[in-house]
């Protein structure tokens, strides 16, 4: 069993920045590739990015590709999500993912294992 937890979202400034982190538990996480999905206030789930288990091949939505960077780091079994030139769209809950497999989908419900979600707040 996997458990996350991510941690670091707040309130930025438009064009400012943020670094979220997620921390898994279970020996099983760092063979599982994950992603970061968000939700904001009445629109659906929306996949910003993945990674595969090995920490490599990642990947983003058009939405944030030149502004964010994910990363891990399997021997803390940590992911992170850089987030630059932050814009008030940004403004999502974000959640931590991860599926059961060492290649990520493009899919959020094919993903297992979520976190409870932290705030992104981006003022203009």
């Amino acid at each position: 069993q996997v458990q996350l937890s991510e941690s670091g979202g707040g309130l930025a400034q438009a064009w400012g920045s943020l670094r979220l982190s997620c921390a898994g538990s279970g020996s099983a996480f760092s063979s599982y590739a994950a992603g970061w999905v968000r939700q904001a206030p009445l629109k659906g789930r929306e996949l910003v990015a993945t990674i595969m288990a090995d920490g490599t091949s990642p990947d983003y939505g058009d939405a944030v590709k030149g502004r964010f960077t994910i990363s891990r780091d399997n021997a803390k079994n940590t992911v992170y999500l850089q987030m630059d030139k932050l814009q008030p769209e940004d403004t999502a809950v974000y959640y931590c993912a991860a599926i059961r497999s060492s290649l990520p989908s493009t899919q959020p419900a094919h993903y297992a294992y979520w976190g409870q979600g932290t705030q992104v707040t981006v003022s203009s």
